[in-house]
């Protein structure tokens, strides 16, 4: 085992998720605070207004026997208002609290802010360590249980990672968005990473990576062709128009139902046993993503979730609660 989340794990190192544990879905939200997506990250940005809007989705979830797994980060875990409503569901057995680290109003704050800093992993060692700590401890202040599932903000995991979050005592990492790559912008590298959970490093931590599939008549192709693509100008956008090729994660922001679904037929025939859906918190009220512009935006947003869902009941996928996913993944 590498023993790290910002490297491809060896094949021996894939879990195989048994037949008994079925075909099944965890939906996780990042649930954050708001800010403008086309400026620069600043520590200024704790505004959690989006909030409020929350129990529309829970509402959703709820009629649909999903409990959706919260990924809190700082600016929500100390808003009495964001703890008090999410406590309120965890403790009714609705949801489960996790983890997720924005490194820019993370304390303690001694790293200059900048994209390159915006991936936790690229931090040194013991200031990872200390936003880690610091995030961990406040969100079990905040909801009376230790959080053992953790996300990277922007998917931002590196070289230490892995150790400092099985010392932390976290069961699993969630940050690794397989077939997608950060690093031109100094991130991690995930395009080589298959979409099903794997081992990291001796100490039992799990990695459950986001979804993702290539779709279209040379899906078989994958990744060989879509990186090759990427070096054409506009390569990418003709192989999509043509039906031939396209990189599709499982998540209701930027991407069409009818892609979503492909994406979802495709892990299926694969013969990924589990699906890994998310979506950011302020996503639930226009104005704050660039996905969720307007009330018809918002509209789409909440129709992408019931044609999942009607996709999933027609083909026998079930809800996962996080810790049978976990259970299940180190079982085996």
């Amino acid at each position: 085992m590498t023993g790290r989340l910002d490297r491809p794990p060896a094949e021996g190192d894939y879990i195989g998720l048994p037949e008994s544990f079925g075909r099944r879905f965890t939906i996780f939200c990042d649930t954050e605070e708001e800010f403008d997506w086309g400026k620069p990250r600043s520590r200024d940005n704790r505004a959690t207004t989006h909030m409020a809007a929350m129990p529309d989705m829970q509402a959703r979830f709820r009629a649909r026997g999903v409990a959706c797994v919260y990924l809190v980060d700082h600016p929500i875990a100390t808003d009495p208002a964001s703890v008090e409503m999410l406590r309120g569901w965890q403790d009714a057995g609705e949801c489960a609290i996790g983890t997720q680290l924005h490194p820019w109003v993370n304390p303690p704050h001694d790293e200059e802010v900048t994209t390159f800093n915006s991936f936790t992993g690229n931090l040194p060692i013991e200031l990872e360590r200390a936003k880690i700590l610091s995030l961990t401890e406040t969100i079990e202040g905040a909801f009376g249980r230790r959080p053992t599932t953790y996300r990277a903000g922007r998917y931002g995991v590196g070289a230490n990672t892995a150790r400092l979050l099985a010392d932390a005592g976290y069961a699993a990492d969630l940050s690794v968005r397989a077939l997608f790559g950060y690093g031109e912008e100094g991130g991690p590298d995930f395009t080589r990473v298959k979409p099903s959970p794997f081992r990291v490093g001796p100490a039992g931590l799990i990695a459950l990576p986001l979804s993702a599939a290539y779709v279209g008549g040379l899906r078989n192709a994958g990744g060989v062709l879509y990186a090759a693509a990427g070096r054409v100008p506009k390569g990418r956008g003709v192989l999509s128009r043509l039906g031939l090729l396209n990189r599709v994660p499982l998540t209701p922001e930027g991407v069409p139902l009818e892609e979503a679904k492909a994406a979802v037929r495709a892990l299926l025939a694969d013969g990924q046993r589990w699906l890994s859906l998310s979506f950011h918190s302020p996503s639930v009220e226009p104005g704050h993503t660039p996905f969720v512009r307007s009330r018809e935006d918002l509209a789409g947003f909440q129709a992408w979730w019931d044609g999942i869902f009607d996709l999933f009941d027609a083909e026998g996928v079930r809800h996962a609660p996080i810790e049978e996913v976990v259970a299940a993944a180190r079982a085996t």
